[in-house]
Parts: C-alpha cells; structure tokens; sequence
C-alpha cells in the first residue's frame, strides 16, 4: 500500500512562542509501531476535518512503510500522551529545498495543557535523528498561510520562511467521486 501525504499537511497551533519555554517536566519519546487510541486522538485533534477511519488508513500507510515514515509520541510519566510527530523521507522536489532526499515534517501536535513546555522541541529533535541517520541534510514543514501561531513556532524552533502559495483547482472532464 503506498501512501501519499495528505493534501492539507499542516503544524496548528502548537505553542505560544512569546516567551522562553522551560522543559518542565519529563517527557519520553516513543517510537509509533502499530496503531492505537492515542495516536487517533491526536490525529484527530490535529486534523479534524478527516474522518476516524481515513486516520486510521493513514496510520496503517505509514507503519506499512518504516524506511519512508516515522512517527513518535510524547508520553508524561503515568503514560498520557502529550503530543505526535509524523515525518517522511521525501525524494520528490519539496518546496525551498535544495537537496534530496528530505526530511518531512507531515503532522506535529502537542495538547494544548502541555504547550509551552518544550515538547514540540523534543519530538522534532529525535525525528530530526532519523532524518539525519536517512541521509537527509535538510527539514521541511508546511503550514497554512493564515496559521499565524505554526508560522511563529516554525521560526522559533529554527525553521526558515521560504514561500507561500495558493493552490488551485478546476474541474475538467467527469466528476469523480
């Protein structure tokens, strides 16, 4: 089964950077390998707009190919999630790189009673490791333009503006379903 990433992959408010953030309690990374509850939820949370079962698809997609994706849990020390990464490795062109292959930030998402704590910081560090050990010398992520709170926590976890784009689309032959 190959999955392709989905069409509106964005990082939604997920910290408040106007302040420094302190790392205020221990976290564990978990490393994502078969589905659960928790990831759902949080995909969910995340991505709203999809239904549980395309979520559900998704996660199946992405444990089907560990060469190509991982995604990681943030877990507090009684086992609550805190927050989810998924990323790829991407050998297409991606937008304002100039090397391949590429590390892809697909999803990020910290509950927001744990925001501000660094644990976005934690979850891109250790992807950042298999991006690294994958031969990959750049990161990309994406958000929507209008998401001013992803736009300033991008930044501050040291990521780079380099485009913004509207899509578009017209219908030309028979609908598809």
């Amino acid at each position: 089964m190959r999955l392709e990433p989905p069409e509106q992959i964005f990082l939604r408010d997920i910290n408040d950077y106007s302040e420094p953030m302190s790392i205020s309690h221990p976290v564990r990374i978990e490393l994502l390998q078969g589905p659960s509850q928790a990831w759902l939820n949080l995909r969910i949370a995340l991505w709203p707009h999809e239904s549980p079962e395309s979520h559900h698809q998704e996660i199946l997609g992405f444990l089907a190919e560990p060469s190509r994706f991982q995604s990681l849990m943030a877990i507090d020390p009684k086992g609550h999630p805190l927050g989810f990464i998924e990323g790829s490795i991407r050998s297409d062109y991606v937008n304002g790189t100039t090397s391949s292959p590429v590390g892809y930030i697909e999803g990020l998402y910290v509950v927001e009673a744990h925001r501000r704590h660094g644990i976005a910081r934690q979850l891109i560090d250790r992807l950042t490791l298999w991006f690294v050990a994958n031969q990959c010398c750049e990161m990309a992520s994406d958000t929507a333009p209008s998401n001013q709170t992803s736009i300033a926590a991008h930044l501050k976890l040291g990521f780079q503006e380099t485009e913004r784009a509207v899509f578009f689309k017209k219908q030309i032959g028979l609908e598809s379903d």
